[in-house]
């Protein structure tokens, strides 16, 4: 099997662990084992389980911000895009894998001094505000660039307490209830 095909395999095998179980629940001996190679073999493609938590993150992200951009374009321009945030995030819970965010579960089981992790995650929140930015910037008229900024954030805020709530109750109201304030604030 090719170098890549390999590590790709470390890769989502890690991923579907660490989301299903937790970083700290998930060993290296559990990855070896569910990817069907030799201990030798990851350490030649992860020098630590920290670079191996990192490309997961960057999976995840990578594939949640593709098919997040091509839901929400896919809707009508003007404020319906905007709310296909939700509507997206209503999908992605009905998934029967969802155990919440990605980044919000593995920040929460580091330690605080865990600046390479936390930094990650930083950026990828970071990169998603920058898309929810773009999605009110040409989609709401009238606004200014302070204006843009903020409802953007609350949008996201919004969002992320919709993934939490939703994984902790185990029902839809959450995103309802935050599809429904964020169109009230938009309007």
């Amino acid at each position: 099997m090719k170098h890549a095909e390999v590590k790709n395999r470390i890769i989502e095998t890690a991923s579907f662990l660490f989301y299903k179980n937790g970083y700290n629940s998930t060993g290296i001996n559990q990855i070896i084992a569910e990817a069907g190679i030799a201990k030798a073999t990851l350490y030649n493609h992860f020098k630590s389980k920290e670079e191996i938590c990192l490309a997961y993150l960057k999976f995840k992200n990578i594939n949640f911000l593709t098919d997040f951009q091509s839901f929400t374009q896919s809707r009508k321009k003007g404020k319906d895009q905007i709310l296909a945030i939700f509507d997206f995030l209503k999908l992605f819970y009905q998934d029967k894998d969802f155990n919440g965010c990605w980044c919000i579960k593995t920040v929460s089981e580091i330690p605080k001094d865990n600046e390479i992790i936390r930094n990650e995650i930083q950026s990828q929140k970071n990169s998603f505000i920058a898309i929810i930015t773009q999605l009110v910037k040409h989609n709401i008229e009238g606004i200014n660039g302070e204006q843009v900024n903020s409802l953007s954030r609350q949008i996201y805020l919004l969002y992320e307490s919709a993934v939490g709530e939703s994984h902790l109750h185990q029902q839809d109201w959450p995103i309802i209830e935050s599809k429904n304030l964020c169109e009230k604030i938009i309007a």
